[in-house]
Protein backbone atom coordinates (compact mmCIF):
# COMPACT_ATOMS: atom_id res chain seq x y z
CA UNK A 1 0.00 0.00 0.00
CA UNK A 2 2.87 2.37 0.81
CA UNK A 3 4.43 1.81 -2.61
CA UNK A 4 1.11 2.63 -4.29
CA UNK A 5 0.93 5.89 -2.32
CA UNK A 6 4.49 6.75 -3.41
CA UNK A 7 3.57 6.10 -7.06
CA UNK A 8 0.52 8.35 -6.75
CA UNK A 9 2.59 11.14 -5.17
CA UNK A 10 5.19 10.91 -7.94
CA UNK A 11 2.40 11.10 -10.53
CA UNK A 12 0.99 14.21 -8.85
CA UNK A 13 4.42 15.84 -8.73
CA UNK A 14 5.02 15.07 -12.42
CA UNK A 15 1.60 16.35 -13.47
CA UNK A 16 2.12 19.66 -11.71
CA UNK A 17 5.79 20.35 -12.32
CA UNK A 18 5.96 19.24 -15.97
CA UNK A 19 3.93 22.26 -17.05
CA UNK A 20 4.69 24.89 -14.44
CA UNK A 21 8.16 26.38 -15.10
CA UNK A 22 9.72 24.82 -11.99
CA UNK A 23 11.38 21.63 -13.38
CA UNK A 24 9.63 18.27 -13.31
CA UNK A 25 12.81 16.17 -13.54
CA UNK A 26 14.36 18.18 -10.74
CA UNK A 27 11.33 17.65 -8.51
CA UNK A 28 11.05 13.94 -9.32
CA UNK A 29 14.72 13.43 -8.46
CA UNK A 30 14.34 15.36 -5.20
CA UNK A 31 11.10 13.63 -4.20
CA UNK A 32 12.76 10.29 -4.89
CA UNK A 33 15.36 11.24 -2.30
CA UNK A 34 12.67 11.05 0.38
CA UNK A 35 10.12 8.64 -1.15
CA UNK A 36 12.22 5.92 -2.70
CA UNK A 37 10.28 3.34 -4.67
CA UNK A 38 11.26 -0.28 -4.09
CA UNK A 39 12.66 -0.68 -7.61
CA UNK A 40 16.05 -1.07 -9.30
CA UNK A 41 18.13 2.00 -10.18
CA UNK A 42 17.81 1.18 -13.91
CA UNK A 43 14.01 1.08 -13.64
CA UNK A 44 13.95 4.37 -11.70
CA UNK A 45 16.13 6.05 -14.34
CA UNK A 46 13.62 4.96 -17.00
CA UNK A 47 10.61 5.77 -14.79
CA UNK A 48 11.63 9.43 -14.32
CA UNK A 49 11.37 9.93 -18.08
CA UNK A 50 8.57 7.59 -19.15
CA UNK A 51 6.16 8.88 -16.48
CA UNK A 52 6.02 11.99 -18.68
CA UNK A 53 3.90 10.05 -21.20
CA UNK A 54 0.87 10.58 -18.99
CA UNK A 55 1.56 14.30 -18.91
CA UNK A 56 2.02 14.60 -22.66
CA UNK A 57 -1.20 12.73 -23.38
CA UNK A 58 -2.96 15.53 -21.52
CA UNK A 59 -1.60 18.02 -24.08
CA UNK A 60 -2.78 15.85 -26.97
CA UNK A 61 -6.27 15.60 -25.49
CA UNK A 62 -6.63 19.31 -24.61
CA UNK A 63 -5.18 20.69 -27.85
CA UNK A 64 -6.32 17.96 -30.28
CA UNK A 65 -8.38 20.33 -32.42
CA UNK A 66 -5.51 22.82 -32.59
CA UNK A 67 -2.77 20.37 -33.55
CA UNK A 68 -4.39 17.56 -35.57
CA UNK A 69 -3.20 18.42 -39.11
CA UNK A 70 -6.23 17.03 -40.96
CA UNK A 71 -9.87 18.06 -41.23
CA UNK A 72 -13.01 16.66 -42.77
CA UNK A 73 -14.17 18.28 -46.01
CA UNK A 74 -16.88 16.83 -48.26
CA UNK A 75 -16.74 13.58 -46.34
CA UNK A 76 -13.00 13.27 -46.93
CA UNK A 77 -9.99 13.77 -44.68
CA UNK A 78 -7.88 16.60 -46.09
CA UNK A 79 -4.68 18.29 -44.92
CA UNK A 80 -4.88 21.58 -43.06
CA UNK A 81 -2.05 23.77 -44.35
CA UNK A 82 -1.91 26.05 -41.32
CA UNK A 83 -1.60 23.14 -38.89
CA UNK A 84 1.02 21.41 -41.06
CA UNK A 85 2.93 24.68 -40.97
CA UNK A 86 2.66 24.67 -37.17
CA UNK A 87 4.09 21.15 -37.06
CA UNK A 88 6.93 22.30 -39.30
CA UNK A 89 7.84 24.92 -36.69
CA UNK A 90 7.53 22.38 -33.87
CA UNK A 91 9.92 20.01 -35.67
CA UNK A 92 12.41 22.82 -36.35
CA UNK A 93 12.30 23.79 -32.66
CA UNK A 94 13.04 20.19 -31.67
CA UNK A 95 16.19 19.88 -33.81
CA UNK A 96 18.63 21.30 -31.19
CA UNK A 97 17.33 18.95 -28.46
CA UNK A 98 17.57 15.97 -30.83
CA UNK A 99 21.29 16.63 -31.32
CA UNK A 100 22.12 15.90 -27.67
CA UNK A 101 20.12 12.67 -27.34
CA UNK A 102 23.25 10.46 -27.84
CA UNK A 103 24.82 12.18 -24.82
CA UNK A 104 21.82 11.79 -22.52
CA UNK A 105 23.55 9.29 -20.21
CA UNK A 106 26.58 11.58 -19.86
CA UNK A 107 24.45 14.55 -18.78
CA UNK A 108 22.46 12.33 -16.42
CA UNK A 109 25.66 11.15 -14.74
CA UNK A 110 27.04 14.68 -14.42
CA UNK A 111 24.05 16.79 -13.50
CA UNK A 112 21.18 14.62 -12.20
CA UNK A 113 22.27 15.35 -8.64
CA UNK A 114 20.73 17.56 -5.93
CA UNK A 115 23.28 20.40 -5.85
CA UNK A 116 23.49 21.03 -9.64
CA UNK A 117 19.68 20.88 -9.71
CA UNK A 118 19.49 23.43 -6.89
CA UNK A 119 21.79 25.88 -8.67
CA UNK A 120 19.77 25.50 -11.89
CA UNK A 121 16.57 26.20 -9.95
CA UNK A 122 18.03 29.38 -8.46
CA UNK A 123 19.66 30.72 -11.64
CA UNK A 124 16.55 30.29 -13.82
CA UNK A 125 14.40 31.67 -10.99
CA UNK A 126 16.48 34.85 -10.97
CA UNK A 127 16.23 35.10 -14.76
CA UNK A 128 12.43 34.88 -14.60
CA UNK A 129 12.27 37.76 -12.12
CA UNK A 130 14.73 39.91 -14.10
CA UNK A 131 12.98 39.28 -17.44
CA UNK A 132 9.51 39.91 -16.04
CA UNK A 133 10.65 43.16 -14.38
CA UNK A 134 12.00 44.34 -17.73
CA UNK A 135 8.76 43.35 -19.48
CA UNK A 136 6.40 45.51 -17.40
CA UNK A 137 5.60 47.98 -20.20
CA UNK A 138 6.76 45.92 -23.17
CA UNK A 139 4.62 45.43 -26.27
CA UNK A 140 4.75 41.79 -27.38
CA UNK A 141 4.94 41.27 -31.14
CA UNK A 142 3.77 37.64 -31.32
CA UNK A 143 0.22 37.30 -30.01
CA UNK A 144 -0.79 34.07 -31.77
CA UNK A 145 1.03 30.75 -32.20
CA UNK A 146 0.60 30.90 -36.00
CA UNK A 147 2.65 34.14 -36.05
CA UNK A 148 5.77 32.40 -34.73
CA UNK A 149 8.41 32.31 -37.47
CA UNK A 150 10.65 29.34 -38.23
CA UNK A 151 13.65 31.35 -37.04
CA UNK A 152 11.97 32.12 -33.72
CA UNK A 153 10.93 28.47 -33.33
CA UNK A 154 14.53 27.34 -33.83
CA UNK A 155 15.85 29.82 -31.25
CA UNK A 156 13.23 28.63 -28.75
CA UNK A 157 14.53 25.13 -29.49
CA UNK A 158 17.99 26.24 -28.41
CA UNK A 159 16.54 27.36 -25.08
CA UNK A 160 14.93 23.92 -24.80
CA UNK A 161 18.34 22.37 -25.44
CA UNK A 162 19.67 23.86 -22.19
CA UNK A 163 16.98 22.08 -20.18
CA UNK A 164 17.96 18.79 -21.80
CA UNK A 165 21.45 19.17 -20.37
CA UNK A 166 20.68 20.56 -16.92
CA UNK A 167 17.81 19.08 -14.89
CA UNK A 168 16.39 21.82 -12.73
CA UNK A 169 16.42 24.32 -15.60
CA UNK A 170 12.96 23.04 -16.64
CA UNK A 171 11.98 22.37 -20.24
CA UNK A 172 8.83 24.45 -19.91
CA UNK A 173 10.71 27.14 -17.96
CA UNK A 174 13.47 27.52 -20.53
CA UNK A 175 11.17 27.58 -23.56
CA UNK A 176 8.69 29.99 -21.94
CA UNK A 177 11.55 32.26 -20.88
CA UNK A 178 13.05 32.10 -24.38
CA UNK A 179 9.68 32.79 -25.96
CA UNK A 180 9.08 35.87 -23.80
CA UNK A 181 12.55 37.21 -24.62
CA UNK A 182 11.77 36.76 -28.32
CA UNK A 183 8.55 38.76 -28.11
CA UNK A 184 5.90 36.08 -27.54
CA UNK A 185 3.10 36.86 -25.12
CA UNK A 186 3.08 34.66 -22.02
CA UNK A 187 0.04 32.77 -23.31
CA UNK A 188 1.62 32.07 -26.71
CA UNK A 189 4.93 31.09 -25.10
CA UNK A 190 3.16 28.63 -22.80
CA UNK A 191 1.04 27.20 -25.63
CA UNK A 192 4.02 26.66 -27.94
CA UNK A 193 5.86 25.04 -25.03
CA UNK A 194 3.03 22.52 -24.66
CA UNK A 195 3.20 21.69 -28.38
CA UNK A 196 6.98 21.25 -28.28
CA UNK A 197 6.63 18.74 -25.50
CA UNK A 198 4.79 16.26 -27.72
CA UNK A 199 7.65 15.06 -29.97
CA UNK A 200 10.36 15.72 -27.35
CA UNK A 201 8.75 13.73 -24.56
CA UNK A 202 7.43 10.94 -26.77
CA UNK A 203 10.91 10.60 -28.28
CA UNK A 204 12.72 10.64 -24.93
CA UNK A 205 10.28 8.11 -23.46
CA UNK A 206 10.59 5.78 -26.46
CA UNK A 207 14.39 5.80 -26.27
CA UNK A 208 14.37 5.16 -22.51
CA UNK A 209 11.96 2.25 -22.94
CA UNK A 210 14.08 0.87 -25.77
CA UNK A 211 17.21 1.08 -23.63
CA UNK A 212 15.51 -0.48 -20.59
CA UNK A 213 13.71 -3.15 -22.60
CA UNK A 214 10.19 -4.44 -22.04
CA UNK A 215 11.14 -6.91 -19.32
CA UNK A 216 8.95 -5.35 -16.63
CA UNK A 217 7.86 -7.23 -13.57
CA UNK A 218 4.12 -7.00 -12.95
CA UNK A 219 4.85 -4.69 -10.00
CA UNK A 220 7.02 -2.33 -12.10
CA UNK A 221 4.42 -2.17 -14.87
CA UNK A 222 1.67 -1.40 -12.37
CA UNK A 223 3.72 1.38 -10.74
CA UNK A 224 4.55 2.93 -14.13
CA UNK A 225 0.96 2.82 -15.38
CA UNK A 226 -0.47 4.15 -12.09
CA UNK A 227 1.93 7.09 -11.91
CA UNK A 228 1.36 7.91 -15.59
CA UNK A 229 -2.42 7.83 -15.16
CA UNK A 230 -2.25 10.15 -12.15
CA UNK A 231 0.14 12.39 -14.07
CA UNK A 232 -2.38 12.62 -16.93
CA UNK A 233 -5.25 13.70 -14.68
CA UNK A 234 -3.17 16.27 -12.78
CA UNK A 235 -1.64 17.57 -16.03
CA UNK A 236 -5.07 18.35 -17.48
CA UNK A 237 -5.87 20.46 -14.42
CA UNK A 238 -2.41 22.11 -14.35
CA UNK A 239 -2.42 23.08 -18.05
CA UNK A 240 -5.86 24.65 -17.76
CA UNK A 241 -4.77 26.51 -14.63
CA UNK A 242 -1.58 27.84 -16.25
CA UNK A 243 -3.34 29.06 -19.39
CA UNK A 244 -5.83 30.91 -17.21
CA UNK A 245 -3.15 32.22 -14.84
CA UNK A 246 -0.85 33.75 -17.47
CA UNK A 247 -3.66 35.86 -18.93
CA UNK A 248 -3.56 38.07 -15.83
CA UNK A 249 -0.27 37.33 -14.07
CA UNK A 250 3.45 37.14 -14.82
CA UNK A 251 5.89 34.34 -13.97
CA UNK A 252 7.70 36.03 -11.07
CA UNK A 253 6.00 33.88 -8.45
CA UNK A 254 7.55 30.80 -10.09
CA UNK A 255 10.92 32.55 -10.07
CA UNK A 256 10.71 33.16 -6.31
CA UNK A 257 9.53 29.58 -5.74
CA UNK A 258 12.55 28.23 -7.64
CA UNK A 259 14.96 30.38 -5.63
CA UNK A 260 13.49 29.35 -2.26
CA UNK A 261 13.39 25.67 -3.23
CA UNK A 262 16.97 25.81 -4.53
CA UNK A 263 18.21 27.31 -1.26
CA UNK A 264 16.35 24.68 0.79
CA UNK A 265 17.88 21.89 -1.31
CA UNK A 266 21.40 23.28 -0.90
CA UNK A 267 20.96 23.65 2.87
CA UNK A 268 19.53 20.16 3.23
CA UNK A 269 22.16 18.36 1.18
CA UNK A 270 25.12 20.29 2.60
CA UNK A 271 24.14 20.60 6.27
CA UNK A 272 21.73 17.75 6.97
CA UNK A 273 23.35 14.89 5.06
Amino acid sequence: MLEILKAIILGIVEGITEWLPISSTGHIILVDEFLKLNVSSSFMSMFKIVIQLGAILAVVVIFWKDIFPFETSGGKLVANGEKFNLWGKIIVACIPAALIIPFDDVFEELFHKPIPIAFALIIVGILFIVVENRNKNRIFNVRDVKDITYKTAFIIGIFQLVSGIFPGVSRSGSTILGGILLGLTRTVAAEFTFYLAIPVMFGASFLKLLKFGLSFTSYELFILLLSSAVSFIISVLTIKFLLSYVKKHDFKVFGWYRIVLGIIVILYFTLMK
